[in-house]
Formats: C-alpha cells, sequence, structure tokens
C-alpha cells in the first residue's frame, strides 16, 4: 500500500518550499516540488532607473545578496555597452568568491550536515578516540581530547535540559545514520566552529561593499574608493585585513572542511541515488580581468543524458535555447504562448479562488509559484555539480585534478557523481577551488594597486544622455546555487522590462506540458525511505541542492500588520 508524505516546509533552506511524494516498498514512486510563495520583484523594478535596480533585486534573497546585485549591474552594463576597470572585476569576484566559501561552509554544516550526522549520537563518543580520529585526517590544532570533552560536556546540557536548541527536531537514532559515534562528535565540534569562523569572512564583503548582508554596488565598477595610503578609503589596513580573512578560510577549508567531507563520505559512498534528470547547466563564472565577461573561471556549457564527453554551447541570447514556461505554476502569458525566453517574459499572476492554492496541490494542474524554465527543451540541473561536471568534461584542469583527488581518496568513479551523494561531494570541492581563485584574485589586486593603478569605476556612459533610446542586455553570474541571468530592457533611460532566472527556478521547477520534471522532483525517484515517517533520506537529496526559495520575504497580516506563525516542520 502506498502511502503519502508531505513536508510543508522544508527546514533548513531559504524561502518557503513544500514536497509531496508517494512512497511504496520503501521507495519514492512519485514526488511534486512546490513553492509556496510570490515574490514579484520583477514587476517593481520597472520605470525604475536601471542603475538602482540592483539595490532591488539584491533582495531577491538574504543569502545570495552579492550575486543578485552582480547580475543586475552587469545586465545594464551588458545593455550599455560598459567595460569595467581591472580593479572592478578583481573586487567583484573576490566578493563573488568570498559569497561561494562562506555559504558553501554554512551549508555543510549547519543546512545539509545533520542529515548525515546524528547528532546525539556524539555523547556516545570516546574524546580521545575522536581526537585520534581527528589528528588522523587534519593538522587542525582543536584536536585535543580535552578539547573534544568540552564540547561533549556542552552537548550534553543541551540534551539533558531536553530543549535542543538549534538541534532540535531531529531524526536522531535513525537507522539510515551510519557515523560512528566519535566522527559525529568531530562533526558537532566544527559545526559550533563554522558558526564563528563564518562570521569573520564576512568582513571582506563589509570592507569592499560597506556593509553585510547587501554590500553597495555600482554599475561601471564598484562603489568602494582605494588608496592604500588613507584612512577614509580602502588602505592597506584594510587590505591586510582581507587577506587574514583569506587565510583563515583557506586553513579553515582544507583543514576542517575537505577532510570532514571526506570522512563523512566514506561512510555513505555506497548510497548513490538521488542523480535526477542527468542533464547539467552552467552559465560560466568568475571572469578573467582582461575580459570583464564571464566564461571565465568557470567554464559555461551543457551536458546531456550525463554524456561527459560533450559540452555543449550555451547561448543565454537565443529565444530557441533559454525559455520559460508555466503550464504548472500559477502565472499565465498574455500572448497564449507556450514558452517564452526572459527578454519577453511575463510575471504575471493566475489565481483568483479563495484560499491559497496550495492547500490543494493538483499535479494535473498548476501547483507552484516556480516557473519551469527549459535549455532547448530540456530539463536542467544547475548548481555546484553542474559547474564541476562541465568543467570536468570540458578539461579544467583545476576542476579535474579535485575532483580526481577526492574520486581516489573515497575510491569512486566518475559515475559516482551522479547522486545525493556526488553534489554534497562537488559542493565542498568548489568551496576547495573557491577559497584558492579568492587568494589569486586579492593578490592580483595588490599587483594591480601597488602598480599604481586605483581606478575601480569608468563614468563615461554614466548619464542617460549617452545612452541609446533602446537597449537589452543579460547579466551572467554563477551563484552558489547555480546558473542566475537578469535580463533587461532599457527604454528611454528607463526599466522597460525585467526577468530573472534563478537557480532554484532550474531545480525546483515543476514538470512542464511533455511532462519533464524538474531537478528536485526527478532525483527523489526511486530514493530509499528507511522510515516513510521520518524521511531523512529525502531531506538528504533536497538539501543535497541547498534550496533558496524566497528566503527575504515575509508573509504579513495585513489586519494587524504581525507576521503569521506557521508551524515549522
Amino acid at each position: 500500500m502506498s502511502q503519502r508524505v508531505v513536508i510543508d516546509p522544508i527546514t533548513r533552506i531559504e524561502g518557503h518550499l513544500r514536497i509531496e511524494v508517494e512512497t511504496a516498498d520503501g521507495k519514492i514512486l512519485d514526488a511534486m516540488s512546490s513553492g509556496t510563495i510570490f515574490r514579484g520583484l520583477e514587476i517593481i523594478v520597472q520605470n525604475r532607473d536601471p542603475r538602482d535596480v540592483w539595490a532591488f533585486v539584491q533582495r531577491i534573497c538574504g543569502v545570495c545578496t552579492h550575486i543578485h546585485a552582480i547580475a543586475s549591474v552587469r545586465a545594464v552594463e551588458d545593455a550599455l555597452g560598459i567595460r569595467i576597470p581591472k580593479n572592478a572585476n578583481l573586487i567583484r569576484n573576490i566578493m563573488t568568491t568570498t559569497q561561494f566559501v562562506q555559504d558553501h561552509v554554512i551549508h555543510f554544516y549547519h543546512l545539509h550536515g545533520v542529515d548525515w550526522i546524528d547528532v546525539v549520537s556524539a555523547l556516545k563518543a570516546d574524546a580521545k578516540a575522536t581526537s585520534q580520529l581527528a589528528q588522523s585526517i587534519s593538522s587542525w590544532p582543536n584536536s585535543s581530547p580535552g578539547y573534544f570533552q568540552e564540547v561533549q560536556n556542552k552537548l550534553k546540557k543541551f540534551v539533558e535540559s531536553k530543549q535542543l536548541g538549534i538541534f532540535t527536531n531531529g531524526y536522531w537514532g535513525h537507522a539510515a545514520y551510519k557515523l560512528p559515534a566519535e566522527v559525529n562528535l568531530m562533526a558537532v565540534a566544527h559545526y559550533l566552529e563554522a558558526l564563528d569562523w563564518q562570521k569573520d569572512i564576512a568582513r571582506i564583503h563589509a570592507i569592499f561593499g560597506g556593509k553585510n548582508p547587501h554590500p553597495n554596488y555600482l554599475v561601471g565598477g564598484m562603489a568602494c574608493a582605494i588608496n592604500i595610503n588613507n584612512d577614509n578609503t580602502i588602505n592597506m589596513e584594510r587590505l591586510d585585513l582581507v587577506e587574514r580573512e583569506i587565510n583563515k578560510a583557506i586553513d579553515f577549508v582544507e583543514q576542517v572542511y575537505i577532510p570532514d567531507l571526506l570522512a563523512i563520505a566514506s561512510f555513505y559512498k555506497s548510497e548513490l541515488w538521488g542523480g535526477g534528470i542527468g542533464n547539467y547547466l552552467a552559465y560560466g563564472g568568475l571572469p578573467t580581468p582582461e575580459s570583464g565577461k564571464e566564461g571565465g573561471l568557470f567554464p559555461s556549457g551543457a551536458i546531456v543524458n550525463r554524456n561527459l564527453n560533450e559540452v555543449q554551447p550555451v547561448n543565454l541570447r537565443d529565444p530557441a535555447q533559454i525559455q520559460e514556461m508555466v503550464d504548472h505554476s500559477w502565472y499565465e502569458y498574455s500572448s497564449g504562448a507556450k514558452a517564452l525566453h526572459p527578454w519577453d517574459g511575463e510575471t504575471k499572476v493566475k489565481y483568483t479562488g479563495p484560499k491559497p492554492p496550495y492547500e490543494n496541490l493538483d499535479m494535473n494542474g498548476k501547483y507552484s509559484w516556480i516557473k519551469t524554465p527549459r535549455w532547448k527543451g530540456l530539463p536542467m540541473e544547475v548548481g555546484p555539480l553542474s559547474r564541476m561536471l562541465v568543467g570536468y568534461a570540458s578539461g579544467n584542469t583545476d576542476i579535474k585534478a579535485v575532483v580526481d583527488d577526492a574520486l581516489q581518496k573515497l575510491g569512486l568513479g566518475k559515475e559516482a557523481l551522479f547522486s545525493t551523494v556526488g553534489r554534497t561531494l562537488a559542493r565542498g570541492l568548489e568551496a576547495r577551488l573557491c577559497v584558492r581563485y579568492l587568494k589569486r584574485f586579492y593578490t592580483d589586486l595588490l599587483a594591480n594597486i601597488k602598480a599604481g593603478d586605483q581606478t575601480v569605476f569608468d563614468g563615461s556612459k554614466w548619464e542617460p544622455s549617452t545612452w541609446p533610446k533602446v537597449a537589452k542586455g543579460v547579466g551572467i553570474c554563477e551563484a552558489p546555487r547555480g546558473a542566475l541571468g537578469h535580463w533587461i530592457i532599457i527604454e528611454d533611460a528607463k526599466v522597460k522590462h525585467y526577468q530573472a532566472v534563478v537557480p532554484t527556478t532550474w531545480n525546483a521547477a515543476p514538470k512542464d506540458v511533455k511532462g519533464q520534471r524538474g531537478a528536485y522532483e526527478a532525483s527523489l525517484l526511486d530514493t530509499p525511505l528507511t522510515d516513510p515517517n521520518k524521511p531523512v533520506e529525502l531531506l538528504r537529496t533536497i538539501h543535497s541542492f541547498d534550496p533558496c526559495l524566497a528566503c527575504a520575504t515575509h508573509i504579513v497580516d495585513k489586519t494587524n500588520g504581525k507576521l503569521i506563525d506557521i508551524q515549522v516542520y
């Protein structure tokens, strides 16, 4: 007999996501993904000055604030033919890799890690044995028996008080957890360390962007001044602080994150489900300082049917390549079109019922506030796994080196990457690359400044009087969660049209008119469930994508202005 499992909302993500699955005989037979919050930021920016739009669309997410701002300013710069200075490009890349590293560490320990780590099991660990384990895989200094005993005592107080705080509602003791108690204790200790560390690396955003979250940006460059001898600008003292935080990040990723990731993966490497649709898309990211264009250190391309022997080119301006459909979304297209390129796209709601539509989901009808993007008519997965696969298949030496090293240490072949475990592994390997790139960008920036170049802004096309009457542009980025594009049309110096296709739109999309599923839905099919009432395996797969839907949106009761209370699963 089949059983229906509903998780709404999925927690430990950014935003509001509902997952419904049908299970039987210990496996998921059918799955449905629904975004349950309407946004509408694309409507808000219409008729505004395009130079100001980044500040609005940056609020699409409370986590990926930087990358949405960059996508927006790049869209405007692309439309107006603006080429930014070398320093501005380097600073943007520093900001991007900083966000990637911080975001990936937070995801592994605080959003996804407890899907693999049994926190309460850590109480059974031997502190001395945990210390020996930690020292055998890393030179991280916090690895003495006394240190792990202190962490264990702290955890014990949580448990005995019956107030687990951040560890409340976990499926502790679940049969699907496989880590020995000592590995669990080591991971819990590093969970707590990561909470402190992630605050430090955010200083880099505050230095170059003035604040974090929501740093400041500027069409034509960066909104910061550099003068190494001036106390009121970014000077050597500030740059030295940036370097110290980068070095701390390198140590944490290399000595904590990667060793933990490989240690945990070694216990789950036989559980290689969750691969999903097998199509992977990357726009390309981290442009070289010389070009100022995308498709830099992260290559662009598409892989179809897991074929690593062919990487197909991607053109985001081609209306035959990038399209969005709304057959199963709570939107409609005025023209009745089945699919539209973002330059022609609409954000037009089609729902007039008396109740929130997500209370009665119908997979045969409309069941999500998320549209359905397609590349050449195909559903695609985006994110770290896609970037690593496209880079690997493209022959990128940096990517091939870290991927081959990890697979060799785990005794796995490339086919293992097409799984929930592989998706989680890819994110960690990307963090390893990004922290190295971060140091490289900093070194290049410092060398350029010392050579006498302190320019961060090109204002030659800042005035609207220099603009064409109509201009179209696309801002291309790779966000921590995947391929990100912002499309803009400027007319008479105002925003005529704006559309953003974000990573989770690709991954969390409802099925299309052909019945092709999005990445979330496809990845859940055939996933085993040890206990349908405690679907930790389902959470592992969904969390491996690091979903980000509407984390900056609040639900407000208009009658009294208070936030609505929601019972969190």
